[in-house]
């Protein structure tokens, strides 16, 4: 049996495995509409803390997050140090989202939004933002997993084929279970993940340097400017500092993350989590390591894609057997996989509740609902699929737009949970001022100082804010006019 042979049997069982636990998942309150998109709101500590880490260990946590610490250095710890924050968000946030969900029966962001400041037309404008920025990012853990295909088989599987049968696996799990098999497959994925990112980093530094301690030694002696800021590529700690918050605040708004907010059974549970969630961050540290020891290794004949590194690392370097590579495509494909899911089954409910639901679908029973969001998760899973094929080089750029795109919410959706008093047409305007100060400072002009655009774009969109209910109020004092 030849090497890839190994390694396409080990991962077609490891995906065999994932759809039948995605499928055994299915119950009956998947048939409903608040069992197939919150799991009832019944979803535990455990599985929740698994389906919220699902959010970090993406495609990216195996292919980017190496990457990034062999091209930058230093500067890679702004993963780290965003995640830090998240904790703060799910503490503040999410036991009053799910009270709200709880009381309200909302499902979605928009739900909120639209409820709130009682304006359909601003939670349809949330869930078109939502839709749009979430089916890029779903592309890029298909085109990941087409990607480690292609390079773990040498060829055998070739990218197109990867990326289908990653396709193939998440919609039909998620087409079938909703948040229940996303949630007990993410338990599974969660648990290969943890122990693949682990033995892979201690074990490749043992192999190259005699330990990780070593290694680092090594490049303090030999190219010191990889472990101090501003970095091998002169991060300044200007963008270092605002790509934190960014990372953090504007990752608070996706939409998926409200969606697990409002399957959890208490607040108490998502205070929980919050507590334990660091310890997910804490399992990119192996992989961050993974980056550092291919700086030295490539050093006179440097990668062309960093985000190749650790496939390079673990199959020409590191000389592991075709079991080892078999099992590291496996984790790999693990964490696309639970983030994908998550993004397929988040995007077809947003396109259903809050962009069809109140015009094409106006007045449909909730069979009509959830059939309709099933069909929808295969649909853009497919369109994603398209996507990964034509051209996924391009999307990360898309992704990184929508990401700033995505933080210019923050101001409706800390209106909506405790500010009342911030009215629909202030938060309106904020929300298009500043993304598109963002979008020309991203791709026309450059960020004043060196910040990442997106805090330019946040400082802009809460001063219109503030300056509409200033207005605001002024009219009020003259000319009474409705609260929202």
């Amino acid at each position: 049996m030849t090497d890839s042979l190994i390694v396409v049997g080990i991962t077609l069982t490891y995906l065999a495995l994932v759809l039948w636990v995605g499928l055994r998942a299915r119950g009956q309150q998947s048939s409903s509409l608040e069992g197939y998109v919150a799991g009832g709101r019944h979803v535990g500590v455990v599985i929740l803390f698994f389906i919220l880490g699902a959010e970090i260990f993406s495609a990216f946590a195996f292919l980017g997050a190496p990457g990034w610490s062999y091209q930058h250095g230093a500067p890679a710890f702004y993963i780290l140090a965003y995640l830090s924050l998240v904790p703060i968000t799910i503490w503040a946030m999410g036991p009053r989202v799910a009270e709200l969900g709880r009381a309200k029966g909302y499902l979605t962001q928009g739900d909120m939004i639209a409820d709130h400041y009682q304006s359909r037309p601003l939670g349809i404008l949330a869930g078109v933002i939502g839709v749009l920025a979430l089916v890029p990012y779903l592309t890029i853990q298909i085109a990941g997993a087409g990607l480690l295909f292609q390079a773990a088989t040498d060829g055998l599987i070739p990218f197109w084929l990867g990326a289908l049968l990653a396709f193939v696996v998440v919609a039909a799990y998620v087409f079938c279970s909703g948040l229940n098999g996303i949630g007990w497959t993410n338990l599974v994925q969660g648990i290969m993940m943890i122990v693949i990112a682990w033995f892979l980093g201690l074990s490749i530094s043992e192999r190259l340097y005699g330990g990780v301690g070593e290694m680092f030694s090594q490049i303090q002696l030999t190219m010191p400017e990889y472990l101090t800021m501003p970095g091998a590529t002169g991060m300044n700690w200007g963008y270092f500092s605002t790509a934190v918050l960014v990372s953090a605040f504007g990752g608070a708004m996706w939409p998926h993350l409200f969606m697990k907010f409002y399957s959890a059974d208490s607040g108490k549970t998502l205070r929980k989590v919050s507590v334990f969630y660091p310890l997910y961050a804490y399992l990119l540290v192996p992989l961050l390591f993974i980056g550092f020891a291919g700086i030295l290794v490539f050093a006179d004949d440097p990668l062309a894609r960093a985000d190749t590194v650790l496939l390079r690392m673990v199959m020409d370097v590191a000389n592991f057997s075709p079991w080892v590579i078999g099992l590291m495509l496996s984790g790999a494909l693990a964490a696309a996989m639970s983030t994908g899911a998550n993004l397929a089954h988040t995007a077809a409910i947003v396109l259903v509740r809050d962009v069809a639901g109140p015009t094409l679908m106006k007045g449909a029973s909730e069979k009509a609902v959830v059939s309709a969001t099933r069909w929808s998760v295969l649909g853009l899973s497919l369109i994603a699929y398209l996507f990964a094929l034509a051209n996924p080089a391009s999307l990360v750029l898309l992704l990184l737009g929508a990401y700033g795109l995505i933080v210019q919410l923050f101001p409706m959706v800390l209106g909506a949970l405790f500010m009342p008093r911030l009215r629909r047409t202030s938060v309106m305007a904020g929300a298009l001022v500043g993304s598109l100060a963002y979008l020309l400072m991203e791709f026309a002009f450059s960020s004043p100082l060196g910040w990442h655009a997106g805090v330019w774009a946040m400082l802009l969109n809460v001063g219109v804010v503030a300056a509409w209910q200033y207005l605001g109020r002024a009219s009020r004092d003259g000319h009474p006019v409705p609260s929202h």
